[in-house]
């Protein structure tokens, strides 16, 4: 999804032309063509049937994880998924309203034209792809927990930073860099937290409430921050991602399970096993 993602701002910055209603129908169109190439590509190249057999042989016993015998979480567990299902929701309602709302900001605050804001989002996706094997290095070293909340400060503060630019400038591509590292630090931890609390056999339930917190905060946080920027003012937008930020900092800081530090991959590939 990520290199969709990334994809998609290249075709932006190449194909929308400077004026005051340029045509986004080519970047459509482009973006239609690889993920067409993208399904293609994984329906050739992706043996299913294989990959699970493999599985089932080098992990033959599954995870019981930190369950009771029953089958219900412990209530201090239950309590830690609770938070970090609200960290997750946070985070994206924070990330989400920059990514989706950047372009409307940088033409109306900072007087970009055409595709030109694209180059911003480009640096904080390579960033992101560029960091996820250091990320997946440092949090078996320190844990996932302290990852993400570094993560998560590291996003705040760039929020912060760019908030205080009167106009474009160069140096603003530092700290698109910090949140894209912060967001990867997020994406390669957040979810084996989660799936860290179930056990084999609930691990598509565990996956479906990330899902549904991500999802949901995807959902609300275009209408929430766009009515902001609407009625208000254009300048609300960082501080409104700093606000949802510091919630997803506080909520993630008392989460209390899920943090075993992962096992040295065993293929370097490995470490780009994140969500989207």
């Amino acid at each position: 999804m990520c290199w969709q993602y990334f994809c998609s701002l290249i075709l932006i910055q190449i194909l929308v032309k400077e004026g005051k209603n340029p045509s986004y129908l080519p970047v459509f169109i482009g973006a239609a063509v690889i993920m067409i190439v993208a399904v293609v590509l994984l329906v050739v190249t992706t043996q299913e049937k294989k990959i699970a057999a493999r599985i089932a042989e080098e992990y033959p016993e599954e995870k019981e994880g930190e369950r009771q015998e029953n089958g219900k979480l412990l209530p201090e567990v239950r309590k830690s998924l609770i938070f970090i299902l609200l960290s997750i929701f946070f985070w994206f309602m924070a990330y989400n309203a920059v990514t989706t709302a950047f372009s409307r900001y940088a033409v109306t605050v900072w007087k970009m034209e055409g595709g030109g804001f694209a180059s911003c989002l480009m640096v904080a996706t390579v960033a992101a792809i560029i960091s996820y094997i250091p990320i997946g290095v440092i949090a078996s070293k320190i844990g996932r927990k302290k990852t993400i909340l570094v993560g998560l400060v590291m996003m705040l503060l760039s929020y912060s930073a760019v908030f205080f630019y009167p106009t474009y400038h160069v140096s603003a591509n530092f700290f698109f860099a910090l949140i894209g590292i912060g967001w990867a630090a997020i994406g390669v931890n957040s979810l084996p937290m989660v799936v860290e609390m179930s056990k084999g056999s609930d691990i598509g339930k565990y996956t479906g409430l990330y899902y549904t917190f991500s999802m949901t905060a995807q959902i609300f946080t275009p209408v929430i921050s766009g009515a902001l920027l609407q009625y208000v003012s254009y300048n609300t937008l960082f501080p409104y991602a700093m606000f949802f930020t510091i919630c997803a900092i506080l909520t993630m800081s008392m989460v209390k399970h899920g943090d075993s530090r992962p096992m040295k991959k065993k293929n370097i590939l490995e470490h780009f096993d994140t969500e989207d």
